[in-house]
């Protein structure tokens, strides 16, 4: 017999009010934030985009196989953010991002949901003493609202476009993290789903 997932609604206001103990015994107000992390590269392929009528549209489209990793964390509350820009995806550098996140938001104490990679649930990692780690149910990437703003940087920075180097896609990154970073309010309505609007 299988057993059955825990309701996100239920299991994100007991994971939230947990958190909330661990920051009123520290002296710290509380930060939920949702992080993950997402491939960028040379490799891309043509989006639909508009061109005036009897026009035929010409875009760039390339299959180097050469990638990198922007982690990212948003605070759908307030819209604040924070992104990282690293090598590959494994536990040194999910560590390398958690130590940075904690430092940024330093006077908070931090509930920071995640998926349930192996990068992010490795027995390798010393989680700061200013998080507190809770995962998302297996197979579920909709629940978590980070995954918008890959949307948003693929759609706004990357579309139809083809990267002559690794250097140009993380300068590509950089603009596409200052971009979601200076606009909190474009962040808080993309990311401020029902259930964590109630929960928080």
């Amino acid at each position: 017999m299988r057993r059955r997932k825990k309701p996100i609604k239920k299991g994100f206001r007991q994971d939230v009010k947990k958190a909330r103990r661990i920051a009123v015994a520290r002296g710290r107000a509380l930060r939920v934030m949702f992080a993950d992390e997402a491939r960028f590269g040379r490799m891309n392929r043509p989006r639909p985009c508009w061109a005036p009528g009897g026009v035929r549209p010409k875009v760039a489209c390339q299959l180097v196989r050469e990638f990198i990793y922007l982690y990212g964390a948003v605070s759908p509350k307030d819209g604040a953010s924070a992104f990282l820009i690293l090598p590959s995806s494994d536990a040194e550098c999910f560590q390398i991002f958690l130590d940075a996140l904690a430092k940024k938001f330093s006077r908070y104490h931090i509930l920071l949901i995640v998926d349930g990679a192996g990068n992010h649930k490795s027995g390798e990692l010393a989680i700061p003493t200013n998080v507190t780690l809770a995962r998302l149910p297996a197979h579920s990437p909709e629940l978590n609202p980070q995954e918008n703003i890959w949307d948003e940087i693929r759609e706004k920075i990357f579309k139809n476009y083809a990267a002559k180097s690794m250097d140009e896609v993380c300068e590509m990154l950089v603009e596409g993290s200052l971009y979601i970073e200076r606009n909190p309010e474009l962040v808080k309505s993309m990311t401020s789903f029902p259930y964590i609007a109630s929960s928080v």
